[in-house]
């Protein structure tokens, strides 16, 4: 009996027989983007940037609710039994990810719309003035504001945190199985938000500002990375070879290329010639870290569904 759960646990987890597809990693990345995009917005919003009509902030909410929403669309396109996604709702349990994710995802709609109402473009108040005298009556409680910003950051941390919790939760895949995952995906949900919203900036002032604030999360990621190899690599032999993924096997090329040196030092580079005025400002950098962002997310599902515990674990041989 014994011999044939380990069987099947084995045939379960073999990374030939199941490989998610696009889905997740598209999730991942959308959710990471949005909850980076939330922190900035909730920032700008508590430091009184709203007082500015150029503030990215009354632009980020539109951005964050169309990113979500593909984000979660993605998701249910993931799921097996999408009729029953209702009992996520209906079935909360404190021990599961996915019924906290469910629910924080809930609340983050709300938050952007919210985000939205503060100031409306000019051309839909025109249309409808009640929404407009409604966003202006908004805008000047002041109480309201700094309740919004604080709100935003903080369904923001969660957000951001919770995409890597997901994968953590995932004791069987070692790859995964790091409690620094989701301060990367943190840092790496961060440093693609202060990229798009560098893109969509319209103040020359906050651009540059973003560029900077992009830089610290890149190097914050790298670091981040060095310290889960360090901590992998210092591991029992699951962890090794967990490491060995993106050290001497299948991802290495593809991490290390596209991740590291496109998508963190090179942009790095960019920005700080920019930051510096060696350079002007340029969309490269950003585009660049977008993409190494989206990327990591494929390489770490991927990654860890390669990573497994041995039978040899199970059985004692």
């Amino acid at each position: 009996m014994n011999e044939l759960v380990i069987t099947r646990h084995n045939e379960m987890i073999d990374p030939h027989l199941s490989i998610w597809g696009w889905e997740i990693p598209v999730y991942l990345f959308l959710g990471g983007l949005v909850a980076g995009m939330m922190i900035i917005s909730g920032y700008f919003i508590l430091t009184g940037r709203t007082k500015n009509t150029l503030c990215s902030c009354f632009r980020i909410p539109v951005i964050g609710i169309v990113a979500i929403s593909l984000g979660m669309f993605a998701l249910f396109l993931d799921l097996e039994h999408k009729l029953y996604v209702w009992n996520l709702y209906i079935n909360f349990k404190w021990q599961s990810p996915m019924s906290w994710g469910a629910w924080i995802l809930i609340f983050i709609y709300p938050i952007l719309i919210l985000g939205i109402l503060i100031r409306i473009p000019d051309e839909i108040g025109q249309r409808f003035p009640k929404l407009l005298d409604l966003s202006n009556k908004l805008r000047n409680k002041q109480q309201f504001v700094k309740l919004l910003g604080a709100l935003s950051m903080i369904f923001g941390g969660l957000l951001g945190a919770y995409t890597a919790v997901l994968l953590s939760a995932f004791s069987a895949r070692p790859a995964w199985n790091s409690p620094m995952l989701w301060t990367l995906f943190l840092a790496s949900g961060l440093s693609s938000a202060a990229a798009l919203v560098h893109l969509i900036g319209k103040d020359p002032a906050e651009r540059h500002m973003l560029a900077k604030a992009d830089n610290g999360f890149l190097i914050a990621e790298l670091i981040i990375i060095i310290l889960m190899i360090i901590g992998f690599v210092s591991s029992s032999k699951v962890h090794i070879d967990a490491a060995r993924l993106i050290l001497s096997g299948p991802f290495t090329a593809v991490f290390w290329v596209f991740v590291v040196f496109i998508g963190i030092i090179i942009p790095f580079i960019i920005q700080i010639l920019s930051v510096n005025n060696k350079i002007p400002h340029t969309n490269v950098a950003p585009i660049l870290v977008m993409i190494g962002g989206l990327i990591l997310r494929f390489i770490v599902v991927y990654a860890g569904q390669y990573s497994h515990w041995s039978r040899n674990v199970f059985t004692g041989y």
